[in-house]
């Protein structure tokens, strides 16, 4: 169960939290220029946008969970079981593996616009990575500093959806999460006014106007919060501010250890939240027993280079002592 917000001041930031009950190893995964990216059933493709976002890397080659590239475009993946499905290799199509659908658009499109266009020939086909890496039911985000799109590949083909929220969380398909926002629609940031009847009903506490937004951590209550909180937010222009109020944003659908236990006895917490300033190419970070917030700027890596960079979470936490 995951979320996924995008966020303007003065730059535009992308991200999400990941939540799971595991790892992979992921690690925030460099893509320079030059690294020869391998397609299933196209042609690789060696010159290309360089791209930085988190990965887990097996046999040289990055799954990417989110990312952005030096343009700006971004690209996140979140799960959608029982909703997603992939289809056989379709002649006419691009057929593209999951696995490689964030390689595919990042590598080559500079903007949403560009992105679109590729959308229309896509088939998102049926081919694992490998026998240990099946695909993950999923559907995506992708975005730039103008707007926002979901995708869902379902039985009835690849939907494309216009995200004016620009928020993404699981299952159900985004149709329904749009529709079941106006369910929510009195709520309000403002002190509210009493329509109740002629009765003086005085407020006991601020607030009040966003009673009803819903706190419990389903998917469908996590993307109303998300959208409520994010419209909502205020923050200046600056880095600092901006990184600082993504995080507080994405803090509000966080899932701490104990409040969703599975089947098997574990328990899903939100093991990173990511933030990256997409005109900057900065990949900021925070995970779930170190609230710092770590960076990786991609300018410091050789772009024109054919190796990819990776960099480790740092997990444990880290205070400054004050008084030592």
């Amino acid at each position: 169960m995951c979320t996924a917000i995008t966020y303007k001041t003065k730059n535009h930031y992308f991200g999400r939290t990941l939540d799971l009950e595991y790892t992979y190893e992921e690690r925030v995964t460099v893509t320079p220029r030059n690294y020869e990216f391998r397609y299933r059933t196209k042609e690789s493709v060696k010159n290309h946008y360089a791209i930085i976002g988190m990965a887990t890397v097996v046999e040289n080659y990055p799954l990417y969970y989110e990312a952005t590239n030096e343009w700006g475009l971004s690209m996140a993946g979140l799960n959608f079981p029982g909703n997603a499905h992939y289809f056989p290799v379709t002649e006419g199509k691009d057929n593209i593996s999951p696995f490689e659908f964030i390689p595919w658009i990042l590598s080559q499109c500079k903007n949403l616009a560009e992105a679109r266009k590729l959308l229309k020939r896509i088939n998102l086909c049926n081919l694992d990575f490998s026998e240990k890496f099946p695909l993950s039911s999923l559907h995506w985000i992708v975005a730039d500093r103008e707007g926002a799109v979901t995708v869902e590949s379902v039985s009835e083909g690849l939907k494309v959806y216009e995200n004016p929220i620009g928020v993404l969380t699981n299952n159900p398909a985004f149709d329904y999460h749009m529709t079941h926002l106006c369910d929510f629609i009195n709520l309000t940031k403002k002190t509210p006014e009493n329509h109740f009847g002629d009765v003086s009903l005085p407020l006991y506490s601020r607030g009040m106007g966003a009673m009803g937004l819903p706190g419990d951590l389903s998917s469908a209550s996590r993307f109303v919060r998300a959208a409520f909180v994010k419209l909502n937010s205020v923050s200046g222009e600056g880095e600092m501010e901006s990184i600082s109020q993504f995080f507080h944003i994405l803090g509000a659908v966080a899932q701490q250890r104990g409040c969703v236990q599975l089947p098997d006895g574990s328990y899903e917490i939100t093991a990173y939240t990511s933030c990256m300033n997409t005109d900057k190419g900065i990949y900021y970070y925070t995970t779930y027993d170190n609230h710092a917030i770590c960076g990786v700027d991609m300018h410091r890596c050789d772009l024109d280079g054919e190796t990819l960079y990776t960099y480790p979470l740092s997990k444990e936490q880290q205070i400054m002592w004050q008084n030592e």
